[in-house]
């Protein structure tokens, strides 16, 4: 490394003297690596996080701010000045439950797990399988016809590592059976919720937080209010199965959407897997290529 630089800066003072570049050694190379790991972690965390929510909310007030200062609306920018210092300790607020999981994160061992060449080249799957949108599905309608209540949450991008800790740990394979035994009446599962990541349960008898939207309808239980005070705080998708009258019902961004039948539950699941997986995507080429070797084929005879 050392040998390359020398001939580097060899190369720019033989030709390059007009030019004024500055002199990079190996411990500048270093430390952007480490700035740029760095950089990139913090950006993970928030986008994993609801703090990610928070963050796109204070690129938009900086917009707003960059506008101003290219329109020299000094007014604006005094508001801005003044506010800078009450904005940090604010941050440091709204932030707190994030920043203190991201230093409980630093002392895993598995911390840098990974993060190996920045996850170049992973292949992507689907987030949840067709097998499990099925079993889910199968279990919701038929704790409906007996009006037992459910309330389970389906992660996707943000991860609900707060709300899981306030449960019983399971990691198990979700199946309509194990859904139907945990949400029993009188079993000692049933109460509260359960967060599903992927194809696995990881977690029961989890607490939500409850939704002050004053526009729910007043005879929606806590329940329900629950379901959809999960969906203001995350990307998360929540099914509820009503104890009172057996309606099944999601929620998902703020919303709650009432009376489900089969096929519209599985719709919602369905929505989760945004993207083909890379496996499917291979396969598909593969097929494309071997047809047009065929009808090269035919072409030819």
């Amino acid at each position: 490394m050392e040998h390359m630089l020398t001939r580097v800066s060899l190369f720019r003072d033989k030709y390059l003297t007009w030019i004024d570049l500055p002199v990079i050694t190996f411990v500048d190379i270093i430390e952007i690596i480490i700035i740029a790991f760095l950089f990139y972690t913090i950006l993970v965390w928030i986008k994993s996080t609801r703090a990610w929510m928070l963050f796109k909310g204070l690129m938009v007030i900086l917009a707003f701010f960059m506008l101003a200062a290219v329109f020299q609306m000094n007014t604006i920018l005094w508001l801005a000045e003044k506010a800078v210092n009450v904005g940090v300790i604010a941050i440091v607020v709204i932030f707190q439950p994030e920043m203190r999981r991201a230093l409980e994160q630093l002392g895993q061992k598995t911390f840098l797990k990974g993060f190996a060449v920045f996850n170049i080249g992973r292949e992507e799957t689907e987030k949840i399988s067709q097998k499990t949108i099925n079993e889910l599905v199968r279990a919701c309608f038929e704790m409906s016809k007996v009006k037992t209540g459910a309330l389970i949450v389906i992660e996707d991008n943000v991860v609900l590592s707060e709300y899981e800790r306030t449960g019983i740990a399971l990691d198990a394979v979700l199946t309509n059976q194990l859904l139907i035994n945990i949400f029993e009446k009188n079993t000692p599962l049933h109460d509260g919720a359960i967060i599903v990541r992927g194809d696995r349960i990881v977690s029961a008898t989890c607490y939500l937080p409850l939704s002050d939207n004053m526009e729910l309808s007043k005879e929606l239980g806590t329940r329900h209010r629950a379901a959809v005070g999960i969906s203001e705080v995350s990307d998360s998708l929540t099914i509820v199965v009503s104890e009172e009258n057996g309606r099944v019902s999601v929620a998902t961004g703020g919303r709650l959407i009432r009376e489900l039948d089969q096929e519209g539950l599985r719709g919602y699941l369905k929505s989760l897997n945004k993207y083909e997986p890379e496996n499917k995507r291979m396969g598909l080429l593969k097929r494309r290529l071997r047809n047009a070797k065929k009808d090269n084929k035919v072409d030819d005879e």
